[in-house]
């Protein structure tokens, strides 16, 4: 059996260090190189070596990637994009036609909405929305015959709603639709959908897979081979796909994902436990939380309870903007996922596109991405930046 093989039925800290690459057997480098390449030399006309032509096609440090991204989903194909919105056009565009509808979470985050109002609408995809944690509404949103797939987020970015991810492919399935998962806030290690019944997982590789806010990519993992051929035809037909480079810094990433997401977990419980007790913060959102309604579900389908909290303060918008704009520990900027703490301000940050429809999110709301910093040096940052 191979070290791909056998890494493939190992631990989750084992599949993320070896899963997708065996070492090089020129030089038995551990590591996969960065292949700079564009083009590969033929064996004679159509004589591939290893299945490799031109890198929009295929390249080996995205192989490694991709067969690395495949195991931890425990998917079938995975898939390296340049982008997560363009993982998620490429995916819109392998499965639905003109006059085809999906479901969108009614609090998605604003990228993904803006990707489904502003440009697939006017290719003619319709979407509707609802609220994840509610499945019979997403039951009555899909429309027989021409919903082609219900796309979910758990958690919601940024009001961390949590969805039943069995329940909500039963009722997609039963409609003869998909259900694609965005785990980009869960990330592989906390929770893995295709397990759960799922047909495709989202990412964006920025986030926690990549981990150190250096690289911006995306992903789709697929369960099944015949879906993931046609993936991977629109995934070189369209060519948004992940340079070598990038490709190499998210499987680095990959490789520290438990250890760094346990540190998250951690430090993100601590900032809870501060804010819960804090008197300028009216409510603190985080699954971990008994008291959030979809504490439950997500106890069942995760591992723990992830990195990114969100909470309203007393003050207003006005308290929102000035917490944002004091915090020193906690970078004001949008993404998430890094080894360094964010916080930003969704209704003008991240989610401005969603102002002014059903999706708009609270004034008062402020989203932290929990970093891997000294836990006293964030809750000391937080208490400066709530108190003024």
């Amino acid at each position: 059996m191979s070290t791909r093989e056998q890494a493939n039925k190992a631990g989750f800290e084992t599949r993320a260090i070896h899963a997708g690459y065996e070492p090089d057997p020129t030089t038995g480098a551990v590591i996969p190189p960065i292949f700079a390449t564009s083009t590969y030399k033929q064996d004679g006309v159509g004589g591939l070596r290893g299945g490799y032509e031109y890198s929009r096609s295929a390249n080996p440090t995205r192989t490694a990637l991709e067969g690395n991204l495949a195991a931890l989903e425990e998917g079938e194909r995975a898939f390296a994009f340049a982008s997560g919105l363009a993982a998620e056009d490429t995916l819109i565009r392998t499965v639905c036609a003109p006059g085809d509808h999906v479901v969108i979470p009614d609090d998605a985050y604003g990228g993904t909405f803006r990707l489904f109002d502003k440009v697939a609408l006017r290719w003619g995809v319709e979407h509707s929305s609802a609220p994840v944690s509610d499945v019979d509404a997403v039951r009555a949103a899909i429309r027989p015959g021409t919903t082609r797939f219900v796309w979910l987020e758990t958690p919601t970015n940024p009001l961390l709603n949590i969805g039943d991810i069995e329940a909500l492919a039963a009722a997609a399935h039963d409609a003869g639709a998909l259900l694609v998962v965005d785990n980009t806030f869960a990330s592989p290690y906390l929770q893995q959908p295709l397990t759960l019944g799922a047909d495709v997982v989202v990412h964006s590789t920025t986030k926690y897979c990549g981990g150190h806010s250096d690289v911006v990519g995306g992903a789709l993992v697929v369960r099944d081979l015949e879906l993931a051929e046609k993936v991977a035809f629109h995934q070189n037909s369209m060519g948004a796909v992940a340079g070598p480079f990038d490709a190499w810094l998210v499987l680095r990433g990959l490789k520290t994902l438990g250890v760094r997401m346990d540190r998250h977990c951690d430090n993100a419980e601590r900032v809870v436990d501060f804010l819960s007790a804090h008197p300028s913060v009216g409510q603190v959102i985080y699954p971990g939380l008994e008291t959030h309604p979809g504490h439950q579900t997500a106890a069942r389908q995760m591992r723990r309870f992830g990195g990114i909290v969100s909470f309203r303060v007393n003050g207003g918008e006005a308290q929102a903007l000035q917490v944002c704009e004091r915090a020193d520990v906690f970078t004001l900027g949008e993404s998430l996922g890094g080894v360094e703490s964010l916080i930003e301000h969704p209704a003008r940050m991240t989610h401005a596109s969603v102002a002014g429809t059903d999706l708009e999110v609270p004034a008062d709301l402020i989203r932290l991405s929990v970093g891997i910093e000294t836990a006293d040096d964030l809750l000391a940052d937080l208490e400066r930046a709530l108190g003024g």
